[in-house]
């Protein structure tokens, strides 16, 4: 005879007392850890909802205390404080201006192929300082694009001409104090705070060494658009 057969004879002998002794220590083991609160009770509907009104409660908290999303690059109140487009009297000509936030030069060059661009270090509407505005200057016969004339004959601005920067809600009128040419490397904008200014620079591109025409206008007035 084998083990298990033994095993199997020995239980069938015994199978009252075999039973007993199984029935009970289940009994005892049931009652152990309903004492001790272990004991599986059934999902009810109102356990349902407290769990998933636990899971509602659990996210809300991450997204308020967890990692934030990256902020808009432009705010509905930035872009009231930066200029929208720009309007040479003179030369009867309005470009849109484009306000990128990058400083690479490359992205700061496309940025010139839809317009002019306002150079990200330079001031903004919401502060008295030098407004830095750069545009593609070409005398070449056939040009596709108009953007890369954006900013023909500003050399022939004299003082007291006007040039207007519209922002989304109000428009802001400077005179013409200065012009002349400049080399390149000689060009130095001050971005620091204190009178309200416009500065206009032609140029090929943001890293060219060519000379450049240099257009420096003071603020006049401001004016609130019809909207």
């Amino acid at each position: 005879m084998n083990r298990f057969t033994y095993l199997v004879a020995a239980i069938a002998e015994r199978k009252l007392a075999f039973f007993t002794i199984f029935f009970v220590t289940i009994f005892v083991t049931y009652a152990f850890l309903y004492i001790i609160d272990f004991y599986p009770e059934p999902v009810s509907e109102e356990s349902v909802t407290e769990i998933e009104e636990e899971v509602s409660a659990a996210d809300t908290t991450q997204t308020v205390t967890g990692v934030t999303s990256p902020e808009p690059i432009e705010t509905v109140e930035s872009v009231a404080s930066l200029p929208q487009s720009i309007t040479i009297e003179k030369l009867d000509r309005t470009v849109p201006v484009n306000n990128p936030q990058s400083r690479e030069i490359a992205d700061l060059d496309q940025s010139l192929l839809s317009g002019v661009v306002r150079h990200p270090d330079s001031a903004t509407f919401r502060e008295d300082g030098n407004i830095f505005i750069l545009g593609h200057s070409s005398y070449l016969p056939n040009v596709l694009n108009r953007n890369f004339q954006a900013f023909n004959g500003v050399q022939n601005l004299t003082w007291g001409d006007m040039i207007y920067l519209d922002s989304a809600d109000t428009r802001y009128t400077y005179r013409v104090n200065k012009v002349y040419e400049a080399k390149a490397s000689e060009v130095v904008v001050p971005f620091t705070p204190g009178e309200a200014r416009l500065t206009l620079a032609t140029c090929n591109s943001f890293a060219s060494k060519d000379d450049r025409y240099i257009v420096e206008a003071v603020l006049l007035e401001t004016e609130t658009l019809d909207t």
